[in-house]
């Protein structure tokens, strides 16, 4: 008779087996995350153009200090925040355009590392 730590271990070495021969990603995955990624700057960068606009025009007037000083903040916070969208979306999307160029040329190496 098996033991029940006999069965928990071949469960185990099974799922072990089974998460190695996960299909790995392909250059078409990396391609439509690109274009995806580099979609999702462009939109940021317009939006983020237009919310500078929007605040280059409605500029905050107000009497107390401490009020100016919260619009100041929030005005400065929202303009970074889309700016940062814009980037962070731009250099995810070049690096997956580097890697997928690199996987179309991936190779085993001829040379033992």
């Amino acid at each position: 008779m098996s033991s029940p730590e006999n069965e928990s271990k071949q469960l185990d070495l099974t799922q072990i087996k089974e998460g190695t021969n996960a299909k790995k990603k392909g250059p078409l995955s990396f391609l439509t995350g690109a274009i995806t990624s580099i979609l999702l700057s462009w939109l940021s960068l317009g939006l983020s153009r237009q919310v500078l606009i929007y605040f280059t025009l409605h500029a905050p007037d107000y009497t107390s200090p401490i009020a100016q000083s919260v619009a100041s903040g929030f005005k400065t916070l929202v303009i970074g925040i889309c700016f940062l969208a814009t980037f962070t979306f731009g250099f995810i999307g070049l690096g997956l355009i580097l890697v997928f160029f690199r996987s179309l040329f991936d190779g085993k190496s001829t040379y033992p590392d």
